[in-house]
């Protein structure tokens, strides 16, 4: 049965933290505010994936009252809702994601995301699609004042 799971998350960008997206780290003059790393994009790859399964959220399983998940790296989190995945016997079919941010400009980013979240999941490139957009300066991502991202994952269940 093939079962679709839908991911949102959303952080607003603070001065002296790094800017961590799909597993990467960019320059850019602010980062996201989180009990993580805030890296939205594998945040809401992960609630896409846990939904599917219907397993619940990424604040369920790795909340952010545990001090055990203080800064820690998204891809850690990813692959571990990749192995709750295949644990149930799920397969990913494919992941679509879009992330929403003014600046920085991430185009030339989406390969080495792509990459990554591929590899962290086991998966070949061609099951992810990775897009950016703004929101032509509308509402808070369009302020500056955050980075949001939407994704969906089609999971093979049994």
């Amino acid at each position: 049965m093939m079962r679709i799971g839908q991911g949102i998350d959303a952080h607003r960008l603070v001065a002296d933290r790094r800017l961590v997206l799909g597993g990467v780290e960019m320059a850019f003059e602010y980062g996201l505010a989180a009990h993580s790393d805030g890296d939205v994009l594998l945040h809401a790859l992960c609630d896409a994936l846990l939904g599917a399964v219907g397993q619940g959220d990424i604040g369920q399983h790795f909340p952010d009252t545990d001090a055990a998940y203080a800064q820690i790296d998204s891809r850690v989190l990813l692959r571990r809702v990749g192995a709750l995945v295949a644990g149930q016997g799920g397969v990913i079919g494919n992941l679509d994601a879009t992330v929403i941010a003014q600046r920085p400009r991430l185009a030339p980013h989406l390969p080495a995301m792509r990459a990554r979240i591929a590899a962290d999941l086991d998966l070949s490139e061609g099951q992810i699609n990775l897009k950016a957009t703004t929101l032509e300066w509308m509402g808070f991502t369009g302020r500056g004042e955050g980075i949001a991202a939407s994704a969906v994952a089609l999971v093979d269940c049994p």
